[in-house]
């Protein structure tokens, strides 16, 4: 019996695998960017063991899993494009590189917080409501990437970008209910 893995194939699945990893890392770093917010104004001192305990659970997911699924999904989608440089040529796949480029700057700006976060100058910069809106970008990003790549051209440009819009506007609504709602049971 002979077992012979298409080189295709196989890199597909570990690009998959990482971009999956990849965003993990990135819907889960701004929730502990919100959860350090909200230690600092709790009162003392659940700071002192709270703050301590978020940013260890921020290194590891952003240099253990973040990084280096960023930097391998990265590696296997230039080599899908090694193998398929056709793609190249069309028109979806030039859109799907400027949502990747836009991925890569969330990606460094998300590293920027992490950084700021390890040093304890996250305080005065950012809100706990500028996080949960900031959170939505990666989702946002994960639509029209993953909607570029399985529907190409059979989605119309102007109806995947009406959709991506009302997709923004339904994750602000429901930022703006969840704000509401903690303010009401006093969490804020």
């Amino acid at each position: 019996m002979e077992f012979s893995i298409d080189t295709y194939s196989l890199i597909k699945a570990l690009h998959l695998i990482f971009v999956i990893t990849w965003f993990a890392g990135l819907f889960y770093i701004p929730r502990l960017f919100v959860y350090h917010l909200e230690a600092l104004k709790k009162p003392a001192p659940a700071p002192d063991y709270l703050v301590p305990q978020i940013q260890l659970m921020t290194r590891r997911l952003w240099y253990i899993i973040s990084w280096p699924s960023a930097v391998l999904a990265t590696v296997f989608a230039l080599g899908l494009l090694w193998l398929m440089p056709g793609w190249l040529t069309q028109g979806w796949m030039h859109l799907k590189l400027f949502f990747v480029v836009l991925l890569w700057l969330y990606h460094l700006k998300c590293h920027q917080m992490v950084r700021e976060l390890q040093r304890g100058h996250i305080r005065p910069r950012y809100t706990p409501t500028f996080m949960r809106v900031w959170n939505e970008g990666a989702t946002l990003l994960l639509f029209a990437i993953v909607f570029l790549v399985i529907l190409k051209n059979t989605l119309g440009w102007i109806f995947g970008l009406a959709g991506l819009v009302g997709l923004a506007i339904l994750l602000m609504l429901g930022i703006r209910s969840y704000k509401k709602y903690r303010h009401k049971k006093g969490e804020e």
